[in-house]
């Protein structure tokens, strides 16, 4: 496998720390990832997302869904059954894990919902109305020679 230096990309870029973050951490991905448990991520409106990660087995009191540092982690923490079992097959896993999301900017989780063994967590992009992309007049006649004070501008 190739290995990437980015090293020159923190050099050369100002505020761009986030994304040559997201760009290593890709290059670097563990090949080893399980893809425990699975999950599927969709687009439920145009800024409105879910994600939906199958936990059968676990109990309300034994997932957890938290937002930190830019990442929403999925977790979840077996407690230990004392009921002897004896299984002729044992397909479901019940094993501990955790699973990271790295979000975008101005994503927001609204809530999550366990029910029928899967794990639904919605978010929603919310731009600040300063990013949103606004329209700007375009004045005419004599008001394209005036300031927005009212004084006439030097040519």
């Amino acid at each position: 496998m190739r290995s990437y230096d980015l090293s020159p990309l923190y050099r050369a870029t100002v505020g761009f720390d986030r994304m040559a973050d997201l760009m290593d951490r890709l290059l670097s991905a563990d090949v080893a990832d399980t893809g425990y448990p699975p999950y599927n991520i969709e687009k439920t409106a145009e800024d409105a997302y879910r994600i939906s990660v199958a936990v059968a087995g676990f109990t309300d009191a034994e997932l957890s869904v938290e937002v930190k540092d830019g990442a929403l982690i999925v977790a979840a923490r077996k407690e230990r059954d004392e009921t002897p079992r004896t299984y002729l097959h044992r397909g479901i896993a019940t094993r501990a894990f955790e699973r990271r999301f790295h979000l975008a900017e101005h994503i927001r989780v609204t809530g999550a919902a366990h029910e029928n063994g899967m794990l639904h967590i919605d978010l929603v992009r919310e731009v600040p109305e300063a990013l949103k992309p606004r329209r700007i007049e375009i004045a005419r006649g004599e008001a394209a020679g005036t300031t927005v004070e009212g004084k006439a501008v030097e040519a």
